[in-house]
């Protein structure tokens, strides 16, 4: 297995073949921008797909808050990810908070946002780039851009009405509001509500699951589930044919049922 990468902002682990990753700025609540945070992320989904021992990815925040997204401040000083002309703010966006989406769209193991406090704006649409949310009793969350006169420049628009349809999107996206963690859930925004000393145990508990499987066929069935969004059904199926024939003739599989005929806990090898 390689090394843990080096991280700034950030705190990397892996235990058991989950990996938990957690912004550890505080001070500024965990603000993507003004802070390495960005860097941190991607180096960590480019370390989390070469690394097969790796089997799922938890995403939380330290101290108060899940993560603030974009630095105010620096929005009201027209500095740093924000200052310059119309060319330059477009620049830095590519160059910087647009590198999460990119990155997190990437990753090739199940991602599960453990939302401990408060997910706003880009912290928010973080959130909604996991596969899976689970949120703190006290956490509340909002894309809330229209507020400050901007865009869900990071791409929230595209993962928001994808996770639950458009009109519900559009009815937060355009309003701007902030909601709690019931009604959340009950939009289908997060899978499950826990009080906040159960949060992280309750996503370990269900990383842990899903890293028990077979490792390849858990990486390939986390390609295809987003190479579904995209593709037609003819082509998806073409495609899913390959990957079966893969599947069938790896060791993984005949582990898994040797195991399930003679009623005993499998041990896969990721082969």
């Amino acid at each position: 297995m390689s090394d843990l990468p080096q991280l700034v902002d950030a705190e990397l682990s892996l235990q058991e073949r989950v990996a938990t990753l957690t912004l550890n700025r505080d001070d500024v609540r965990n603000a993507l921008t003004g802070t390495a945070l960005i860097d941190d992320i991607e180096t960590t989904i480019q370390w989390v797909n070469r690394t097969p021992e790796v089997g799922v990815l938890i995403l939380t925040g330290a101290g108060r808050a899940f993560s603030a997204g974009g630095n105010i401040k620096d929005m009201q000083q027209r500095s740093g990810d924000f200052g310059g002309d119309v060319h330059q703010v477009q620049q830095q966006y590519r160059e910087g908070i647009q590198r999460i989406p990119l990155a997190m769209h990437q990753a090739e193991v199940p991602l599960i946002a453990a939302i401990n406090g408060p997910a706003i704006g880009a912290g928010f649409d973080l959130a909604c780039m996991c596969d899976i949310r689970i949120a703190s009793a006290n956490a509340v969350m909002g894309e809330t851009f229209v507020n400050l006169g901007i865009i869900p420049g990071d791409g929230g628009a595209w993962f928001l009405q994808r996770l639950i349809g458009y009109q519900r999107a559009a009815e937060l996206t355009f309003s701007g509001r902030v909601i709690d963690a019931e009604e959340a859930l009950a939009m289908g925004i997060v899978l499950a509500v826990e009080m906040p000393e159960a949060l992280l145990s309750r996503a370990r508990e269900m990383a842990a699951g899903f890293a028990a499987k077979p490792p390849q066929a858990l990486r390939h069935t986390k390609r295809l589930m987003k190479l579904a969004q995209r593709q037609e059904l003819p082509d998806f199926l073409e495609h899913c044919a390959m990957v079966q024939g893969i599947c069938h003739n790896t060791a993984d599989h005949l582990e898994a049922v040797n195991a399930f005929v003679e009623k005993r806990k499998p041990e896969f090898k990721g082969v």
